[in-house]
């Protein structure tokens, strides 16, 4: 079992390329991308375009763990859901990364941002708003507030951004996605909603010429998981999932 699989109902891995200039859309450009991915993973195997003009590649989702990857206007996306190991959902992610200036002429230097992003998903019924007030509280300068006679929290959205180099190239998004509406707080009928923690690792800018997508993407996640190991598993997963399991 992978050791960050055991925090939440589901978790993924996932890769971003944004661009700068639009990708090419010829139908012989976009199917030798996507038969190069399916040769290496055969299971990979569900073509189909979004009304918007995505094209996604994926995986049977039945068995609950299942590749993807798509392909819009100016970005590339690459995820594994519920992977047995990070490591193999990393390898999917150089095989695309790897393959990208070949079969859909991507130069570094079209990159605009370069993203590693983990996220996972609680399943709650519930208002998500007062469970993240409980288990991870708020900031001691707003925390009265929540005194308020006949007061109940309608919106309390958690995200911070921090630049881990001197010319901000480099930066962490660390945010949690609530899912209860005003609605849900005033009938009091809460559905079972997905809360959704993400953490993402962001490098902007073209790259240098010595540099590639594979080396940048592979710091990427090093950085990432040295952040998950030391702040976020202690400090936000696991008081998450023990809130949720003594409601």
């Amino acid at each position: 079992m992978n050791r960050f699989s055991g925090y939440a109902n589901e978790y993924y891995v996932n890769m971003n390329l944004n661009t700068e200039l639009e990708l090419p859309s010829n139908r012989d450009t976009l199917l030798h991308f996507f038969e190069q991915l399916k040769k290496r993973y055969p299971t990979m195997r569900n073509f189909y375009s979004r009304e918007r003009g995505d094209y996604v590649l994926e995986e049977d989702k039945d068995e609950g763990n299942y590749r993807w990857a798509t392909i819009e206007q100016k970005r590339i996306c690459s995820g594994y859901v519920n992977p047995p190991s990070i490591g193999e959902a990393v390898e999917q992610h150089v095989v695309v990364l790897e393959s990208i200036p070949y079969t859909l002429s991507v130069s570094p230097l079209d990159c605009e941002s370069l993203n590693f992003m983990m996220g996972f998903d609680f399943m709650y019924r519930g208002n998500h708003h007062e469970l993240l007030a409980e288990a991870l509280g708020l900031s001691p300068a707003i925390e009265r507030l929540r005194e308020v006679p006949g007061a109940r929290l309608v919106s309390n959205e958690l995200s911070i951004q921090l630049a881990l180099d001197e010319d901000c190239r480099t930066q962490c998004r660390l945010s949690i996605e609530p899912r209860t509406t005003a609605y849900h707080v005033r009938t009091g009928e809460y559905p079972e909603e997905t809360l959704s923690v993400y953490l993402t690792m962001r490098r902007y800018g073209s790259l240098a010429n010595d540099e590639t997508f594979v080396a940048q993407f592979q710091k990427l996640r090093i950085k990432a998981e040295e952040l998950l190991d030391q702040y976020v598993v202690e400090n936000v997963l696991i008081p998450l999932q023990q809130a949720i399991a003594i409601k």
